[in-house]
């Protein structure tokens, strides 16, 4: 039996997040979806006017390719999929994984080669060059990393992934203008006092174009601006690898101490390139149904009353010219029950423990945006 929420999510997909107008191509990747949303997709790019380009891919396959690829193989890869890139005009990524930690017996060696010569030189193309929206899709190892049922899952995921996103996008028009007009950003917390500029880099307001779920505001801080330390307290996989109680401290912009569970590979990964040890972006998040980590990336750094500090390469629209091939959102949360904290712009108290305090803000606390 069709399930109408298909066609609900896959609307959203096509007329908020990419706006697909005629005669437009849309590459669809599909990487471990069912095929009723691939079709859900194609119809509504279809009803749209656009034409649809379909990539079928699994997390099993791709793992087999990167760990036993060469540099040949991997950039020729990377070469046809881009030049496929460079042919349409939007792209919908729906990723869904069977096993979250399928990469992480895949050696450091392996998963850089792949970043260098695929996903790094991909993703300069797709991000800037395309109207493109990325997201999970709902599966019984999702549910029980958020630690629901299968079905409490599922039924959460479409709220969260079909809210009004237009309201969203209204109330933080202000957020946007403060954020442009501040120089230091100052935020404190347990085990955390971190300062750093934002002054003259762009700030991007997040509203269902490019994650969804979503909700959150971005931009860079000056490349050597910041200063201090910060204690991650939410877990995060990067190249299949969990890791947890992340510790770094800042001088002049780079990280020069890093700790965690795994301090080892933390390093490791840190130390990829130079720009790994420099932040390449720093967001902060409200949806009001994200409350709680689940190890996903594209949930976690919209949680409301967080915010996600990246180290690694920088977005183009918000640019601080840091350049990497790792790209890492490290998520804080500030609300009461992850320990509280507060953030400042210029002096100035504008959250306190996951709300908003200053008053051109409290439309984007979480009871405004539900």
């Amino acid at each position: 039996m069709h399930d109408p929420r298909l066609d609900t999510l896959a609307n959203v997909l096509t007329t908020h997040s990419t706006k697909v107008q005629p005669g437009e191509f849309v590459l669809i990747e599909g990487i471990d979806i069912p095929p009723e949303m691939v079709i859900a997709l194609i119809r509504a790019v279809r009803k749209a006017d656009g034409i649809p380009l379909v990539e079928l891919k699994q997390n099993r396959i791709q793992r087999e390719i990167i760990l036993g690829g060469d540099d040949a193989g991997i950039k020729l890869i990377g070469e046809y999929e881009i030049y496929r890139m460079k042919k349409v005009q939007a792209y919908i990524g729906i990723r869904g994984s069977h096993n979250i930690t399928e990469m992480s017996d895949v050696p450091s060696e392996a998963l850089q080669r792949y970043q260098k010569h695929y996903s790094r030189p991909l993703n300069d193309i797709r991000v800037p060059k395309t109207k493109w929206v990325v997201l999970r899709w709902p599966h019984p190892a999702m549910a029980q990393q958020a630690k629901m049922s299968t079905e409490a899952f599922e039924d959460y995921y479409f709220d969260v992934c079909t809210l009004d996103y237009g309201r969203m996008e209204q109330a933080m028009v202000p957020l946007k203008s403060m954020m442009e007009e501040t120089d230091e950003v100052r935020i404190v917390g347990e085990n955390t006092d971190l300062r750093f500029s934002i002054k003259d880099i762009p700030v991007i307001p997040c509203a269902g174009e490019y994650n969804i779920p979503d909700g959150e505001c971005f931009t860079s801080p000056i490349r050597d601006s910041v200063n201090g330390t910060i204690h991650f307290n939410t877990p995060t996989i990067y190249q299949g690898t969990t890791f947890t109680d992340i510790r770094l401290r800042f001088e002049a912009g780079k990280i020069v101490e890093a700790s965690a569970n795994n301090t080892e590979r933390l390093n490791a990964i840190l130390d990829t390139d130079e720009g790994a040890r420099y932040i390449g972006e720093f967001a902060i998040a409200f949806n009001p149904y994200i409350t709680n980590p689940m190890l996903d990336i594209l949930f976690d750094e919209k949680i409301a009353g967080s915010f996600h500090f990246t180290p690694g390469q920088a977005y183009e629209e918000a640019d601080n010219g840091n350049r990497s091939a790792v790209h890492w959102d490290m998520v804080m949360i500030q609300t009461p029950e992850h320990g509280g904290g507060e953030m400042f712009f210029d002096g100035t108290l504008v959250r306190k423990d996951g709300r908003f305090v200053h008053p051109a803000l409290e439309g984007l606390n979480p009871e405004n945006l539900k």
